[in-house]
């Protein structure tokens, strides 16, 4: 049955998110399970005057690739997605995750070879198209929130369908107080980190990249990183949970990982090139009507009262240096008793910004 709220959430990532206009080329790129949704952002394209095209997967198609390619054909650059992604002016990414485990059993290696390898497509489109990545509900999804489908459905219309224009004030104001921070301390259970954000850029999360959004991110110098920190909440990369996750850094390099579970996984990701073991990203959870975890980082690493660091690529928007074919977010918990210090000052304290 059509779902009134898909034209709305098209609405949202078509006119405010991306700004559709006429004879933008536009890609809508997903999972044949968003097919609703898809149609509505089509629709609405058409509507705009736009040039859109859409590019549904099948289920599975990505599980069978990963078992069965030969190393020619993890190594393949897919030519025609090159020049596609070259033409393309809006890029509109409406997953629908039917198995949020597919890739459990599948060799890590042959992953972050293809990353790499189809890295230049991913580089462009973040640094050369209006995108935005939306994750519609599916009963997956919904099974690892804890949640029956309506529940999750409730959750996720309710935290996309609100005032953008209104909370993105708020957004750029919280960056404008991060960009004139030199030095983050961050302090919680097992975690005392610092490093310098001197010269960086913080970015509003304001809904034009990701739907739901709701953060401010940034990142650290490059070698600044000392300290340790303990992730409370579980880190998902490619349907693999990496849990109990505690990092070690000195001068910016993670010099010890540890996990509680899937330690041979993380230790896979972080050694997998030479920048992998460095930060790349440093957000600040700022959605407050999102607060309950859901095993999906598009959610919660926007949990009000939560940070979040990224293992390997900086954003270039951020001034960051770190280059690798990873971008693994992590997040750490502060609603119970944890701090984050912007110099001598308090920025959070126990989940609440104060500043």
């Amino acid at each position: 049955m059509k779902d009134s709220r898909h034209e709305k959430v098209a609405g949202i990532l078509v006119d405010y998110s991306t700004k559709v206009k006429k004879n933008d080329f536009v890609q809508i790129v997903g999972h044949s399970a968003a097919d609703s949704l898809m149609l509505e952002v089509y629709k609405l394209c058409l509507l705009r005057g736009a040039i859109p095209v859409i590019h549904a997967s099948i289920p599975g198609s990505a599980f069978l690739f990963y078992k069965h390619a030969q190393p020619h054909q993890i190594n393949y650059f897919p030519r025609i997605s090159w020049e596609e992604i070259r033409q393309t002016d809006v890029y509109i990414s409406l997953s629908a995750d039917y198995n949020t485990r597919e890739f459990t059993n599948i060799d890590p290696a042959k992953m972050t070879s293809r990353a790499k390898v189809v890295k230049r497509i991913s580089d462009w489109r973040v640094q050369n198209t209006r995108w935005c990545i939306f994750d519609s509900p599916t009963h997956a999804l919904a099974q690892d929130a804890g949640m029956s489908l309506d529940e999750y459905e409730d959750f996720v219309y309710n935290s996309t369908l609100i005032d953008w224009e209104e909370f993105a004030k708020e957004l750029h104001r919280l960056a404008g107080i991060v960009n004139s921070t030199k030095d983050v301390r961050i302090i919680g259970k097992d975690t005392e980190l610092s490093f310098s954000i001197r010269g960086m850029n913080c970015v509003p999360g304001d809904g034009r990249y990701n739907m739901p959004d709701g953060e401010v991110f940034t990142a650290p110098v490059k070698n600044s990183v000392n300290g340790r920190v303990f992730f409370d909440l579980p880190a998902n990369y490619n349907g693999n949970e990496v849990e109990g996750i505690y990092l070690e850094f000195k001068d910016g390099r993670c010099v010890l990982a540890r996990a509680e579970k899937n330690e041979k996984f993380l230790l896979g990701m972080l050694d997998q090139d030479a920048g992998s073991r460095f930060i790349g990203e440093f957000g600040i959870g700022c959605n407050y009507n999102i607060q309950q975890f859901t095993k999906n980082i598009l959610f919660d690493e926007k949990i009000g009262g939560t940070v979040h660091l990224a293992m390997g690529q900086s954003y270039k928007e951020c001034r960051g240096k770190n280059t690798s074919a990873l971008h693994w977010d992590m997040i750490k918990d502060l609603r119970k008793n944890g701090t984050v210090m912007f110099g001598n000052n308090v920025f959070e304290s126990a989940g609440r910004i104060v500043m």
